[in-house]
């Protein structure tokens, strides 16, 4: 808290934006600088209607009506009504600059025995406001009161991180006060939501190594896992299994990415992924909550199939039209799938064809007939495709069936079910496009990848209630 760092005994703290910092005490003199909420002076001498102030932060002196400033002694028995002020703007958005003054001042004037979590965790619940105003603002109408209050807040030592995301700078409080409130005593609600401010999906820098990114997920699991949560309400019990479920599926993904971990880690997170989302209690979920519910199960269902074990799925000798897979390591950090049947193994297969995505050998589904087979393959965390392999006059071709059109955010489609007779397959597909959700159960056609029908319900649909795949109805987190 540099600007409080000095011995002053009394502050002004600018309540108001927009203040004029002036030359002499009076309306026409010529303004020094703008002042803004949260600002903290020096009081010098008084003039008036008018305080003579020194700004340390901008190195300058002048006079500031009394009216748009509010003097705090910084003394002990002070403290207490610091600290109410602080609470009462804990709840008030807009005056994120203003709280983080007042909380500051407080640090300063409270005796160190006095000091717990509560200040702690309204200083970072006034950071990551902040941040989100800020994030949000970019390509509205320009605010120049959000870049002013950053600048508050950075006198004060508040921290903010930078990342470049969807074409948008995405602004996040880097947790200091949270860190904090996790290491002193503190309430349960209190940890949680400083596991919640610590652990977003959306402040994971986008420019990690996978190594990084790894240990940044396991820690963020940690985080989580810490917070007890027998007395804590439901709303906030749902959000901190959301959050365990997006992490846990993240954290399947990271570790199958990393063939030295072996397949029990992998299925531990998995698993672990599936069963914090089926925690969620629908009943106690908050409206507001919605769409990270859904971001939530996208996360979960595009590495559901970690959940499984990996599958041997070479075709049996007794079953000479039956089709399968095999996989073998191509170039480094490569996996080369091969389509095989009981007559051509992998090193005669079908069809070959490498990815650098994971490839979930538990979810290879063959037609029937022998002529068509669906095979999930994820290459991003949070993105999982379809490939999709058929039998053409001129031989086996795949093709690659994505969650949406669009630049991979987060989405999953998945094979469903065949239809027989009519060659068509059952899909479901998920997806996050352009910050809005979609869900919908399709009937595709494997010649031409085209949607002969869809429907937002799997009900909706004739061939889903028919010819659905038990094994996906048992396995889908679609179905919610």
């Amino acid at each position: 808290m540099s600007l409080l760092a000095t011995a002053l005994t009394v502050v002004a703290i600018v309540t108001q934006d927009q203040a004029a910092l002036r030359a002499a005490p009076r309306e026409s003199a010529v303004q020094q600088a703008v002042l803004w909420q949260g600002d903290s002076l020096e009081i010098r001498a008084t003039k008036g209607d008018y305080l003579q102030v020194y700004d340390h932060r901008r190195e300058r002196a002048g006079y500031i009506r009394a009216s748009q400033v509010r003097q705090q002694t910084l003394q002990p028995e002070n403290a207490p009504e610091l600290l109410a002020v602080v609470r009462f703007l804990r709840d008030t958005p807009g005056a994120e600059a203003l709280g983080i003054g007042y909380a500051a001042a407080y640090l300063k004037a409270a005796p160190a025995d006095a000091i717990n979590a509560e200040v702690f965790d309204a200083l970072g619940t006034f950071a990551e406001r902040l941040a989100k105003r800020a994030t949000v603002r970019q390509g509205k109408t320009p605010d120049t009161s959000v870049a002013a209050h950053l600048e508050v807040a950075a006198a004060y030592g508040v921290r903010m991180l930078s990342f470049e995301r969807d074409e948008q700078l995405q602004l996040c409080y880097n947790g200091d006060a949270f860190r904090r409130v996790l290491a002193l005593p503190a309430s349960d609600q209190q940890k949680a939501q400083a596991a919640l401010a610590l652990t977003r999906h959306d402040c994971v820098a986008p420019a990690l190594t996978p190594t990084e990114r790894l240990a940044v997920d396991h820690w963020r699991a940690e985080v989580l896992d810490r917070v007890e949560t027998t007395r804590l309400p439901e709303v906030l019990k749902n959000r901190l299994h959301l959050r365990r479920a997006g992490v846990w599926a993240s954290l399947a993904w990271q570790r199958a990415r990393r063939s030295e971990a072996g397949a029990g880690p992998v299925t531990a997170a998995g698993k672990r992924a599936v069963d914090e989302l089926a925690a969620i209690n629908r009943s106690e979920l908050a409206e507001t909550d919605a769409a990270t519910y859904s971001d939530a199960a996208i996360r979960v269902g595009a590495s559901r199939w970690a959940a499984e074990p990996p599958a041997g799925t070479m075709p049996s000798a007794t079953a000479p039209s039956s089709l399968g897979i095999a996989t073998s390591p191509g170039q480094p950090g490569e996996t080369c799938v091969h389509l095989v049947d009981s007559r051509h193994d992998a090193k005669h297969a079908l069809l070959t064809r490498c990815t650098y995505g994971i490839v979930w050998t538990a979810s290879a589904a063959a037609h029937p007939q022998g002529t068509a087979l669906a095979l999930a393959v994820q290459p991003l965390d949070g993105w999982r495709e379809m490939w999709v392999f058929r039998q053409e006059p001129t031989g086996w071709k795949v093709d690659v069936v994505p969650p949406a059109t669009v630049q991979p955010t987060l989405g999953y489609v998945e094979f469903a079910g065949w239809v027989p007779g009519s060659g068509q397959m059952l899909t479901a597909r998920e997806a996050k496009v352009d910050g809005r959700y979609k869900l919908s159960f399709e009937l595709l056609n494997p010649s031409t990848l085209e949607i002969d029908r869809w429907a937002d319900k799997p009900a909706s649909l004739s061939a889903f209630q028919r010819w659905q795949a038990p094994a996906w109805k048992a396995r889908t987190v679609s179905i919610r």
